[in-house]
């Protein structure tokens, strides 16, 4: 595509972590965000939002995310740096640790990238990505689709895409509170006992080794994590509580997606019951209003056209 037309990426959303793979695994939801892309010649930048972030993304202009994502790309191609229309339809929420940032800045350089005519390769996308948003496993999944386990290597991501050996669904319950990530980075140790280390070790080989396999029954307690989980419960009151609701309701895995606030659990088929089960601890325990999403796992990742 030629500078001066249009491009439409539309990326999935994405949970990380899995309970105990901290910054090291995420898997893609069937959640998008949508992104339309157009220069302008005057070189402003105008964005229209319809859904999740209307009245706030909208404002942001050239600070937004999106477009500071595609003026680093016009300068990694050599390009001048172009204004842009930017239109916006949302379905991820802000700041619930389903990866809103990550969909941002990958529409902004696969975005900008097919307005001048240029593929990039997916390390190139990553390459660029990555000092947008510091670590990879909310941008993998979004990317390539389904479960990505991924890591840095002297600065370089390394991603793996990871097969799912059965069907599996998710049910994302959505507290009405942000938890910005910075925060919730705030709250975590900077040392760990060993014992917590080799305990989620342990937990994210058989994590790992299930989904990839389908052999579910351990995901109980593969999930369960000792990192970070313990210390972001300070922040968010019940989660605890909501993981273990969901446990006992019959999901095979509880944890907190990402740096939260959603609480993410995953199921066969159906699912009903545990997102009841959830939202109620919250309410009736915690006076915490949440949504409930059903979803599937995203096996395509970004797609643009």
């Amino acid at each position: 595509m030629m500078a001066g037309g249009a491009v439409t990426v539309r990326v999935p959303a994405s949970t990380a972590n899995l309970g105990p793979g901290f910054d090291s695994l995420g898997l893609a939801l069937t959640l998008y965000n949508t992104a339309t892309l157009a220069l302008r010649a005057d070189g402003e930048v105008r964005i229209t939002v319809e859904g999740e972030g209307r009245g706030r993304l909208d404002r942001e202009g050239k600070a937004s995310l999106l477009a500071r994502a595609a003026a680093a790309t016009f300068g990694h191609l050599g390009a001048e740096s172009f204004g842009l229309d930017i239109a916006l339809h949302n379905q991820i929420p802000l700041r619930r640790g389903l990866g809103s940032s990550g969909t941002a800045i990958l529409s902004g350089i696969t975005g900008a990238a097919a307005l001048l005519g240029r593929a990039l390769t997916t390390d190139e996308v990553l390459r660029l990505a990555l000092p947008f948003e510091g670590h990879p496993d909310n941008l993998t999944p979004s990317l390539l689709g389904g479960l990505v386990a991924s890591g840095l290597a002297d600065g370089q991501v390394l991603a793996v895409r990871v097969p799912l050996g059965a069907p599996l669904r998710a049910v994302a319950v959505i507290p009405d509170r942000e938890l910005p990530t910075a925060e919730a980075r705030r709250v975590l140790p900077r040392e760990v006992l060993r014992e917590d280390a080799v305990f989620n070790v342990t937990r994210t080989a058989l994590m790992v080794a299930a989904l990839a396999t389908g052999q579910y029954a351990c995901l109980p307690e593969a999930s369960r994590d000792r990192l970070h989980q313990p210390y972001r419960a300070s922040l968010l009151p019940g989660l605890e509580e909501v993981c273990e609701a969901a446990r006992k309701a019959g999901a095979l895995a509880a944890f907190l997606s990402g740096a939260g606030s959603t609480v993410l659990a995953l199921v066969v088929e159906g699912g009903e019951g545990v997102g009841e089960a959830m939202r109620r601890v919250w309410r009736d325990r915690f006076g915490i209003t949440a949504a409930v999403r059903h979803l599937k796992i995203d096996t395509e990742g970004l797609r643009a056209a």
